[in-house]
């Protein structure tokens, strides 16, 4: 008989997992998905024919696996992305000899800026050594950050906090400047109660150091061996958002025979001979129970709701307090439609209607609470329904499920954030025309509290021989869109081996070369 494997969760990884599954294998997945769109934090959400990415996906990678998984499912437009001609249905966008009904599904090619908006002044992201940086800061503040650099060189701290590891490659007074106040932002805390793991995770190969290199190589037209993430200049983007690629991606798990159960929140599993799982129980919309049988449980739920639902005596009395009180950090966005920004493009970067060029801008006022700004027009103009004459931009809040902002209704959050924008002086009162509100839970693992205990509930999960965490919420890691698919990946390789052992899956996106994509995105930060 052929064997079935259920996978919780119709996100990167687990869209990547069942389609490997059905490519490489007879296993058959089943895959539950509690929501209603698949996706996960990649998802897009239209509103009224306005499309909104939650935290910005950007799809580049160095791995060569999860390269040719893109490639595979979705040509590249053969068109530039911010050519007029795009505006209109008429314009080929897909290589000759490709199916015209395929015209949405294509990757746009697309430049990367992002900014810094501090002082109510434009600092690139990362941060350059540049003529804009040095007349922004004041040749004062400049001599120190470079004082300050030259004594963190001397001077390493060792690495328990995420402000250790900050200050180590930027010096202390660039980390009080760009750094601390952000981060406390994202988190709720000062980097001096994070764990130097986040920075591992997300800025590793970041540095002054770096920036100085890539200032040289550029002034002396240098081609980089290797370029890391955070300073690439393109990318590619869904035309319609990244939610696009895995509508395509679940299309193609469908067609091959997988099946997707959507509403399908997972509540608990039934327990095997030798310690294995046998089944997963799940509550349907309507509020049905059921259960389904599976020979392989391939998770990327929160860790913390995956142990919940474990057989009581499964996980340690302290292995199962880890994983109740492990740390999460939710997100809200806040979608405006306005009919301007009074932000004014001073850059070389031509943009349609002449707006600022950025995808997204890094809010680094302490007067806002918020945090990131995207400006959907310039992932894609595909994403607007009128991108010649109005802006759908999306306002990045960073909270906790409860807390005063996740509290508000609907209607308060978008009069609130409006009132922020104002603040800042990015619209004017009067801007806004309308708005939509998107919340998401769990959407950070995040590396505090508890944490510090994660490595023991990791080795008794491991001990359950059928089951295989992947994800950024399976593996409670702030993994980007490419490093949760080739999480999935990996774990399909170690099914097709019949490994049991589990150390290849967690590898992912430990090595020292930064290879994700940026997405905060994604909600991927690029801090």
């Amino acid at each position: 008989m052929t064997k079935q494997a259920v996978i919780i969760g119709a996100g990167p990884a687990g869209l990547t997992a069942a389609y490997e599954l059905l490519r490489t294998t007879s296993i058959h997945p089943l895959l539950l998905e509690a929501d209603t769109q698949v996706g996960g934090l990649s998802r897009t959400v239209n509103f009224s024919g306005n499309r909104m990415d939650i935290g910005g996906h950007r799809f580049f990678t160095k791995n060569t696996r999860v390269q040719a998984l893109w490639d595979q499912l979705m040509p590249h437009a053969s068109a530039p992305a911010l050519d007029d001609r795009l505006l209109h249905r008429s314009c080929t966008l897909v290589p000759q000899g490709a199916d015209p009904e395929q015209a949405d599904r294509v990757f746009l090619d697309r430049q990367r800026v992002s900014r810094i908006l501090y002082r109510h002044r434009f600092f690139d992201y990362p941060v350059s050594l540049n003529r804009t940086t040095i007349r922004n800061l004041g040749l004062g503040t400049m001599a120190e950050i470079g004082c300050s650099y030259l004594a963190s060189c001397l001077h390493k701290r060792p690495e328990h906090t995420l402000e250790d590891f900050m200050v180590n490659r930027f010096g202390e007074k660039l980390y009080q400047t760009f750094f601390a106040g952000y981060t406390e932002k994202v988190w709720g805390r000062s980097p001096k109660n994070l764990s130097a793991d986040w920075g591992s995770q997300r800025i590793k190969g970041i540095s002054i150091g770096a920036v100085l290199k890539d200032l040289f190589q550029r002034t002396f037209h240098i081609q980089p061996k290797s370029v890391q993430t955070s300073l690439i200049e393109r990318f590619a983007y869904p035309k319609l958002g990244p939610g696009q690629f895995y509508e395509t991606l679940r299309d193609e798990v469908i067609r091959l025979g997988g099946e997707i159960r959507m509403g399908a929140t997972v509540t608990g599993f039934t327990s095997g001979p030798g310690k294995t799982l046998s089944a997963v129980q799940y509550r349907d919309q309507q509020g049905n129970l059921h259960q389904v049988p599976g020979d392989i449980v391939l998770s990327t739920m929160p860790v913390k709701d995956l142990a919940a639902g474990l057989p009581q005596d499964w996980l340690s009395p302290k292995a199962r307090e880890t994983a109740a009180t492990l740390p999460y950090r939710d997100f809200m966005t806040a979608g405006l439609l306005v009919d301007r920004l009074e932000l004014k493009n001073e850059t070389d970067h031509p943009t349609l209607n002449h707006i600022v060029p950025d995808c997204w801008i890094y809010v680094q006022e302490p007067e806002v609470k918020l945090g990131r700004l995207q400006i959907f027009n310039n992932w894609s103009p595909y994403l607007v329904r009128d991108p010649l004459h109005t802006l759908w931009i999306g306002l990045e809040y960073f909270c906790q499920e409860g807390d005063a902002l996740w509290s508000m209704t609907d209607e308060d959050f978008l009069a609130f954030a409006a009132k922020e924008l104002e603040t800042i002086q990015v619209i004017r009162p009067g801007a806004v025309q309308e708005g939509h509100v998107v919340r998401m839970k769990k959407a950070y693992p995040a590396y505090y509290g508890s944490y510090r205990d994660f490595p023991r509930l990791r080795q008794e999960l491991d001990t359950i021989p059928n089951l295989y965490c992947m994800g950024r919420n399976g593996q409670h890691r702030y993994n980007n869109m490419d490093h949760s698919m080739l999480s999935a990946l990996t774990a399909v390789d170690l099914i097709r081996q019949g490994e049991t052992n589990k150390t290849a899956l967690w590898q992912v996106n430990t090595e020292q070369e930064y290879q994700e994509t940026e997405t905060q995105g994604g909600q991927n930060h690029e801090k």
